[in-house]
């Protein structure tokens, strides 16, 4: 199985995990106070994760930003670390499960149409119908007749798919760079923010307990989730990586059976079945064709494999993989590939 593959499901089981656990304590915590709470927790337990690796480690090899990526890095920052996650935790505390479980596919679904159809990402018949299987999945998963509720509360929560599935794909434009300062980067930023603004609002604080609780899951369910993530754009592109993590919605409500003590009906298990065809054909899925690749100068995480046959400008231990400012020059080639950082091109 293809590494980023493993990366982008292991951020769906992470962040699908936090959604019960944010449920749980949204009942003592107001929604966007929450949402704070998570980002800045976020942020923190990365940080402290970036200052432990700079002190056991050498310092270098990290990939840093190039003066491009800030803009997407803002917009990013903005839409899924502030509007987004409040307007969540907003309909989150007014909306039954079943209507928080259905909505929440439409990030998976947002995610991979803008990465198609306005980010111009190539997919094909396979992953086409891995998609609509793993939606339909969802869809029978979180769809209950007669307890659909249309409310202000589920516009929230459809708006912050919409600004999700906006951060997924201006993330891609990042994803050379390291995944941990991203994810750091956007915990602080919008934990910080969210807070300010409660405070400001004169919003009560709970219990440390709570403050705490609240910020452990935020480390997991949005910062580790979001590192990962961001590895898994890198590898697979938007449209692949977000189909895998449209399982989420189904690890959350397999959790959810646990946490609660309830016993799935026979729609989960056919809906468990429609996801798990749509992973399989996107596993399966084999894309080669001739391509060229532009000259192109980048930095990001690398080995020296066919994309990186370069010489070094300064001495090398020969430690692999290793980050650096390298150039590419222009080739041609065929080889099975996705639309990784490497293959960005038209078909």
């Amino acid at each position: 199985m293809r590494i980023g593959v493993c990366y982008a499901l292991a951020a769906a089981m992470l962040f699908g995990a936090s959604t019960p656990v944010a449920k749980l304590l949204i009942g003592d915590v107001e929604p966007v106070l929450l949402a704070g709470f998570l980002y800045a927790g976020s942020g923190l337990g990365l940080g402290v994760w970036i200052a432990l690796r700079r002190w056991m480690a050498r310092p270098a090899g990290r990939s840093r930003f190039a003066p491009g990526d800030y803009p997407w890095l803002v917009g990013a920052v903005l839409l899924g670390g502030v509007i987004g996650p409040s307007l969540f935790m907003i309909g989150l505390a007014g909306a039954p499960a079943s209507v928080t479980s259905l909505l929440l596919n439409l990030e998976g679904v947002l995610t991979v149409l803008l990465a198609w159809f306005a980010f111009k990402e190539n997919f094909d018949r396979r992953v086409l119908l891995g998609m609509v299987l793993i939606v339909c999945g969802g869809l029978l998963l979180g769809l209950q007749p007669g307890n659909v509720d249309l409310s202000w509360s589920a516009g929230a929560i459809a708006l912050a798919c919409f600004c999700w599935a906006l951060d997924n794909n201006l993330t891609r434009r990042i994803s050379g760079a390291d995944p941990v300062r991203i994810a750091a980067l956007k915990g602080a930023v919008a934990g910080t923010i969210l807070l300010l603004a409660m405070v400001a609002l004169g919003t009560d604080f709970p219990a440390p307990i709570l403050v705490a609780g609240a910020a452990l899951v935020g480390l997991f369910g949005y910062g580790i989730s979001l590192v990962l993530f961001v590895v898994a754009l890198r590898e697979l592109g938007t449209a692949r990586t977000g189909a895998y993590f449209s399982t989420a919605p189904f690890i959350g409500a397999t959790l959810s059976f646990a946490l609660l003590d309830e016993s799935p009906a026979s729609s989960f298990w056919i809906a468990s079945a429609l996801m798990a065809g749509g992973v399989v054909l996107h596993l399966t899925e084999r894309h080669q064709h001739a391509h060229g690749h532009e000259a192109l100068r980048h930095q990001h995480g690398h080995s020296h494999d066919e994309h990186h046959r370069h010489r070094h400008e300064f001495e090398w231990d020969g430690t692999e993989p290793h980050v650096h400012e390298h150039e590419h020059e222009g080739l041609n080639h065929s080889h099975p590939h996705y639309p990784d950082i490497h293959h960005r091109h038209g078909h």
